[in-house]
């Protein structure tokens, strides 16, 4: 095995990891959400505490788990001439869509957001409302977890394509409920 393909195994080891441990955060989300509706329809109780929380939950996973959703092949894309295409055909898509759009679209957010989250920690900002969660400083941070988590993804994807080319590596098939999305 290659030293590269060592490294693409490694990042997809880490997003799978990263995928797994925050998809319980949807449990926790679900949970916290049908509490915070018992609360305000059945005691009479607001949190806004509660109500910020599942905003962050959602943030969290959304932001965290887009290397993990890239190594599933589960982002959005047009699948007509994708679905259908030989494997060839595939680790070049994939190459080249991921070397014109992915990497340059990760590297832009993480440069655009970086003096964001930095001023963010400066004030270590808080919510804008006065009994809010006081972490939004952590949750602008998400914004770069995404940009990393996606651009070495995508690292991963060049690599793995880049073998697929080569026949060291079948690239992977679409899932066959994926075949009709567009």
């Amino acid at each position: 095995m290659s030293f590269l393909l060592a490294v693409a195994r490694g990042i997809d080891f880490v997003n799978e990891r990263i995928g797994r441990a925050i998809s319980w955060l949807t449990l926790a989300m679900v949970l916290l959400q049908f509490a915070v509706v018992i609360m305000r329809y059945v005691f009479g109780i607001a949190s806004l505490y509660a109500q910020e929380a599942i905003i962050y939950l959602y943030a969290i996973v959304f932001l965290t788990a887009a290397g993990y959703t890239l190594l599933h092949d589960g982002h959005v894309r047009v699948d007509i001439i994708y679905g259908s295409a030989s494997p060839r055909r595939r680790a070049w898509t994939n190459l080249l869509g991921t070397l014109a759009l992915l990497l340059p679209f990760a590297t832009f957010i993480f440069l655009i957001a970086l003096g964001y989250v930095l001023r963010s920690w400066t004030i270590l900002e808080g919510s804008q409302e006065g009994t809010g969660l006081p972490l939004v400083f952590l949750l602008k941070t998400m914004i770069l977890v995404f940009a990393v988590a996606l651009f070495l993804q995508g690292i991963s994807l060049l690599i793995h394509s880049v073998h697929a080319l080569q026949g060291r590596e079948s690239p992977p098939a679409p899932h066959p409920d994926e075949e009709l999305r567009i």
